[in-house]
């Protein structure tokens, strides 16, 4: 008979099913009857012969992989279930005995496996859950939230130092070798839908500018977008109900004026190219990714090459040239691709080019060039700085947040411990400022009011860093509420009167840097 032959049962033919085990007859499954042979294979069951149409005449594996003896109708009665045992051990069943096993093997594989997968991921969901646990303020903390916030240090602030600034090692310096330590924070709105910065509804420009500097801050990045400079629509009235002399004008005007406001009260003012559309940054609309999208075609609502955003920086900074307490230009915010595909290469270049158009309009500004893949890796820059026309003008940015770090083996940063997180920075950027070869300002980093566990240590570990190698930094924001649709923002320094601080665990610390 054909090999092919006995995989094939004629219709109507019953089958005789049954499995061996160390030797043993062991009862099979029940398809017609159960053939119990009369005496076990040699030497434990295992046969190595040939198979042969003489050996598999009469034999066959069942669509389910069981081994199977045709019977005659003539072979015996179906109503005996023991009936016709054979007399000797086909060489045929030690091979289905083979295959058993294996098929048994790969069961208790797959039990493993989903025991380990399930135990895996238990193990994650308690971790996380831990992480999640709110953390309770430390009776120092305690302590700091029932007292006055002392006045900031003026020899902190922009007044003090001989303009313009530039770099030199690790360091921002003036005019005199001094050094002027960046202590930002964000005040955001500009680059988001109602294209102004933000609470001018509720407190004066120069009351918002006052309560920055009354933080111990010495100067701030004010983030726009590049739909607010191509539209410069104009602003609703109801926006500025607090400030009444900016009523009916544009966007690209208020920008002005609270940058004007900031440089009065003595804060030094960095402007950033946040994002593409007017939006809360930063999602997956690849339209926002990049400074350039016209690779993207019908895409994008805004589209841009980068040509139009360098035009975009030089129209908005146009109306900011002769401000010196205006000391620098950060680029671009966070620019990334999918998982990880940004280039530094192609970054740095575009860099450059924008970097040096921007000095030939103020060659005393700093040029600002963030990190790739929101804006936590700059490991490119050991390979391939950025080097512009006018040397000691690059400063890098890095942003470090608790959720940053995720694509690694050892986790998001919220679950690190010290010297996994140092670990992680000093690769990431930090060898920058070890290695005294050029500023790195930490332009972003946040937790909230209320932290988490995990936020709690996230936010120990980078303050301590911070501590340790004296960087520069800028904290994400002052901001009590978000434009869109006025959500509270959780990571806010002061109230929703936009005079009252916040005072907790997190200005805590960062009064300890500011006064150190």
């Amino acid at each position: 008979m054909p090999f092919a032959e006995i995989f094939k049962l004629p219709p109507g033919w019953p089958a005789r099913v049954w499995r061996w085990s160390s030797g043993r007859p062991q009862a099979g499954t029940l398809i017609d009857d159960i053939e119990q042979p009369s005496t076990p294979p040699a030497r434990g069951g295992v046969y190595f012969p040939s198979i042969d149409d003489s050996a598999t005449a009469d034999h066959g594996v069942s669509s389910t992989g069981l081994c199977f003896r045709k019977r005659t109708p003539s072979s015996s009665s179906p109503s005996s279930p023991f009936a016709n045992p054979p007399s000797k051990p086909s060489r045929l069943r030690p091979l289905c005995h083979l295959g058993f096993i294996r098929l048994s093997q790969f069961r208790m594989f797959l039990l493993l496996a989903f025991v380990f997968l399930g135990g895996y991921v238990h193990y994650l969901w308690k971790a996380e859950a831990a992480l999640g646990v709110a953390w309770t303020p430390d009776p120092e903390t305690r302590l700091f939230e029932q007292r006055p916030l002392l006045p900031p240090i003026k020899e902190t602030s922009i007044e003090t130092y001989t303009l313009p600034l530039h770099t030199k090692g690790r360091d921002v310096v003036d005019e005199h070798g001094r050094r002027f330590k960046l202590l930002s924070v964000n005040w955001y709105g500009a680059s988001d839908e109602l294209n102004i910065p933000s609470g001018l509804d509720v407190q004066h420009r120069d009351t918002i500018a006052q309560t920055i500097r009354g933080l111990g801050f010495n100067s701030v990045r004010l983030p726009y977008s590049d739909e607010m400079v191509i539209t410069d629509p104009p602003v609703p009235a109801e926006l500025l109900s607090a400030n009444p002399d900016l009523v009916g004008m544009h966007a690209l005007d208020v920008f002005e004026a609270c940058v004007t406001a900031l440089t009065d009260a003595g804060i030094a003012v960095i402007v950033n190219n946040h994002i593409t559309h007017s939006t809360w940054c930063c999602g997956a609309d690849p339209c926002d990714a990049h400074w350039a999208n016209d690779h993207l075609g019908p895409l994008c609502r805004i589209k841009q090459t980068e040509e139009d955003w360098i035009q975009h920086w030089e129209k908005i900074m146009l109306r900011l040239v002769d401000n010196p307490r205006v000391i620098g230009v950060d680029l671009r915010n966070e620019v990334r691709g999918l998982w990880g595909t940004m280039s530094w290469d192609k970054w740095a270049t575009a860099a450059e080019k924008a970097g040096n158009r921007l000095l030939e309009m103020n060659k005393d500004w700093l040029v600002i060039v963030g990190g790739t893949e929101s804006g936590n890796d700059l490991t490119g820059v050991a390979d391939r700085p950025v080097v512009l026309n006018v040397p000691d003008r690059v400063v890098y940015s890095a942003h470090v947040y608790a959720w940053s770090g995720w694509g690694s083996v050892e986790g998001r940063y919220s679950k690190r411990g010290y010297a996994s997180f140092v670990k992680a920075m000093r690769k990431n950027w930090a060898y920058l400022v070890e290695g005294d070869q050029a500023p790195v300002w930490v332009g972003e980093f946040g937790a909230p009011h209320r932290p988490s566990i995990g936020d709690a240590n996230y936010w120990n570990n980078l303050l301590r860093y911070l501590k340790v190698i004296d960087a520069d930094f800028g904290y994400w924001a002052v901001n009590p509420r978000k434009p869109h649709e006025n959500t509270k923002e959780t990571y806010s320094l002061v109230e929703d009167d936009w005079v009252t601080p916040v005072l907790d665990y997190r200005m805590k610390d960062m009064v300890e840097i500011m006064r150190a």
